[in-house]
């Protein structure tokens, strides 16, 4: 950790996009907290980029609520929080969907991202400034077999926005990011064990191919740094342009490149 540098904390610092997030972030010389229940893998992060590891389990207020307690006591004031911690679902009708599976997700995603916004942004408010991305989803902007994660990510835009409101005179911006289909260690895997077709998900995009991790790392850069000081309440996808993308299937697909 370097001494007077600002401290920004990850939940799901731990892997995947979390860990992009805390990657990007050292290299812009915050400090930065990787928060995790993995708490091993959290500490294998912040070994990598010299910064703090702590282990959390967002969806439990007790929990989240004394990680901001120690992070705060032991290495200052928290400036930025990005909330990267989450689960997936598998695509099941609602009737096969287990309601453990939708309560995990919803707990996590949702719940934890609220109790997360709560316990270090009223904290940023009173001192009178700060700045939090929430890793929310296109899923969350569109229909989609995912009964649980889709509603969950629809929640953390629209509690992006109610919090941007609450907290902008308090000098507290609140944005999100949504990713689209990101080449995590997640979907690689799925990928790899033949469960989701590749091509297909490069095919619905603009740019015919994945989003990598780390770039909605950059994308959330940018948001907690000074260059987006006018920026709040905002939902930034970035993906690859498959929202603009997947209504051109209905008149025979994207047109071929030009060159």
């Amino acid at each position: 950790m370097t001494p007077g540098a600002p401290v920004v904390v990850v939940t799901g610092g731990a892997s995947g996009i979390g860990a992009a997030c805390c990657r990007a972030l050292a290299k812009r010389g915050w400090n930065v907290v990787a928060a995790d229940i993995d708490a091993a893998a959290a500490a294998g992060v912040a070994g990598e980029i010299g910064g703090a590891a702590y282990g959390v389990d967002v969806g439990d207020e007790a929990s989240i609520a004394a990680l901001a307690q120690r992070v705060e006591t032991e290495l200052g004031p928290v400036l930025a929080l990005v909330n990267s911690a989450g689960v997936i679902q598998v695509p099941l009708p609602p009737e096969d969907l287990p309601l453990q599976a939708w309560d995990d997700v919803v707990r996590v995603d949702q719940r934890g991202t609220y109790l997360a916004c709560v316990a270090f942004g009223a904290r940023m408010a009173r001192r009178g400034g700060g700045a939090i991305v929430n890793i929310a989803s296109i899923a969350g902007m569109r229909s989609m077999p995912l009964h649980a994660y889709t509603p969950a990510k629809a929640a953390v835009i629209a509690m992006t926005e109610c919090l941007a409101a609450e907290w902008g005179r308090s000098g507290v911006r609140v944005n999100a990011v949504s990713p689209g289909y990101t080449r995590t260690p997640a979907l690689q895997a799925a990928i790899d064990r033949g469960q989701r077709d590749v091509s297909s998900l490069r095919e619905n995009s603009a740019l015919g191919r994945l989003v990598e991790p780390e770039e909605i790392a950059r994308a959330v850069a940018f948001l907690v740094s000074e260059d987006a000081t006018a920026i709040t309440g905002v939902n930034l996808p970035v993906d690859a342009g498959w929202l603009v993308a997947t209504p051109w299937h209905t008149y025979g697909g994207l047109r071929p490149p030009r060159s």
